[in-house]
């Protein structure tokens, strides 16, 4: 009778042993396998969250089969430790094991929502896009004025908790007065800035930030790629230019991004100051008048008097010959590569054409009519 029990004894542990086997086999394929997500999501980890609140969600999402099993597995593998608050994208049909290894030290916040933090010659502007999963491509949802109440569905997403990606936009042509009153105002930057930098010595550019970055290391980065910059373009210029070092190649290149804003004419603009550089010819452009006039600070918002085109500044370039004494704005590396690159040609006047664009002239006659035209389009307009 013993012996017929202790039979029966071992051919029960001998099954529930094969069942644990079964049960460790299956758990473990299912951790292994693609999971049962048919479009790719993006999932948050918010601060202080444990691996069994992760799991539990990410069955919510229907993004594992089997919440107990994600949990066990992150136990064995000792990944669960290295847990990262952040927004991930997860993939269509990603195993446990992919996307366990996406929330912990493996992984990187791919953010699912970028905050752009634009900055105009008054004010800024910010704009919050969203991700698209697997594309990639950016959204806007919502845009508005630092200088109006946040609308109410930036809000609610700011307060939940979800980080956001954070990119500062500084356009080619504002001055480092601008720059840095468009800093102050950022909400996710800390810090104050002490000096306004010097005027040319910032790179335009779209620069990604760390929420809590300082104002002053965004400024210095901004110096360091303005410096990078300028030593490239310099080191490959074309020959006999009138222009004798960095610092002047950076003032001719602040006045031809004041002076137009498309990039097809760049190179040609350069040419008219290049050519009346040449001569001896004053170069009578109107930015460098008005930057006498406000130092940077600000917009004129009129048209110049002739009293102040005939007033002597340092900026004046209508009284004194040669290039101003400082940069007028912060030039980006187009601007630059055209004052040390320019066209072909025998141009000495411009004017507004009209479209965006300007007429040029190698003589006066032909500037005259370019001249009258404009005046009679403006004329139209008005």
């Amino acid at each position: 009778m013993w012996r017929h029990a202790g039979s029966n004894l071992v051919t029960l542990l001998f099954f529930a042993g094969l069942a644990v086997f079964a049960s460790i086999s299956i758990g473990h394929r299912m951790f292994l396998d693609e999971g049962p997500l048919r479009n790719a999501i993006f999932f948050e980890v918010p601060k202080g969250s444990t691996v069994s609140e992760v799991a539990e969600d990410l069955a919510r999402e229907g993004a594992i089969a089997s919440a107990a099993i994600f949990k066990l597995g992150a136990k064995l593998w000792h990944e669960g430790e290295g847990l990262k608050f952040g927004s991930y994208e997860i993939p269509a049909r990603a195993s446990m094991e992919s996307i366990l290894r996406a929330v912990t030290t493996a992984g990187s916040s791919s953010y699912r929502y970028r905050l752009r933090y634009r900055i105009k010659s008054e004010g800024a502007n910010l704009t919050l896009f969203e991700r698209i999963p697997e594309t990639g491509e950016s959204v806007p949802l919502v845009s508005f004025q630092v200088s109006e109440p946040a609308p109410d569905n930036f809000t609610k997403i700011a307060n939940s908790g979800i980080p956001f990606d954070y990119l500062v936009a500084i356009p080619e042509g504002l001055t480092s007065w601008q720059v840095v009153g468009g800093l102050r105002q950022a909400p996710f930057l800390i810090g104050e800035i002490e000096h306004i930098p010097e005027e040319g010595s910032l790179a335009p550019a779209t620069y990604q930030v760390m929420e809590g970055s300082t104002r002053k290391s965004l400024l210095e980065k901004m110096a360091r790629s303005q410096t990078a910059i300028l030593e490239e373009e310099w080191s490959k210029r074309a020959p006999n230019l009138p222009i004798e070092s960095k610092e002047q190649a950076l003032i001719l290149a602040s006045i031809i991004e004041k002076e137009t804003g498309l990039a097809s004419e760049r190179d040609v603009v350069s040419s008219v100051f290049v050519n009346r550089l040449k001569i001896g010819m004053r170069l009578q452009t109107d930015p460098t008048v008005i930057y006498g006039l406000t130092e940077g600070r600000g917009n004129l918002r009129r048209g110049l008097r002739k009293s102040e085109l005939e007033r002597e500044t340092p900026y004046n370039t209508y009284v004194f010959k040669g290039l101003p004494p400082t940069p007028i704005s912060n030039p980006g590396r187009l601007a630059i590569r055209a004052a040390l690159h320019p066209a072909a040609t025998n141009f000495l006047y411009f004017v507004a054409d009209g479209k965006g664009g300007h007429r040029f002239a190698t003589n006066l006659q032909e500037h005259a009519r370019n001249v009258r035209e404009w005046r009679r389009i403006e004329g139209n307009r008005q």
